[in-house]
């Protein structure tokens, strides 16, 4: 699964440059099997799993990590899939 992280807080003005699919992580929370999801600024949630070696996210595993993840942009798949007319930046 490939995933866009990005720090919106590098952003002039605080607004972000990004298509709209890209959204804000505003807090985490654990789903029904224990799995880290981060709650983006749309309202959709996105699974952040540290599962190596497909994915290594080591920062999702402490409250420290995560916490250094708040502000953060990820590319947000449902919003992708509710607006398939605005393409992604390469």
């Amino acid at each position: 699964m490939c995933e866009t992280v990005r720090d919106a807080s590098e952003n002039e003005g605080g607004l972000s440059p990004w298509p709209e699919m890209h959204r804000i992580i505003t807090s985490f929370e654990r789903d029904d099997e224990n799995h880290w999801r981060a709650i983006l600024d749309c309202g959709h949630r996105q699974h952040v799993r540290h599962d190596p070696p497909l994915s290594t996210r080591e920062w999702v595993l402490t409250e420290a990590g995560r916490a250094s993840r708040l502000g953060f942009a990820l590319d947000c798949k449902r919003c992708d899939d509710e607006h398939p007319d605005i393409t992604h930046p390469e």
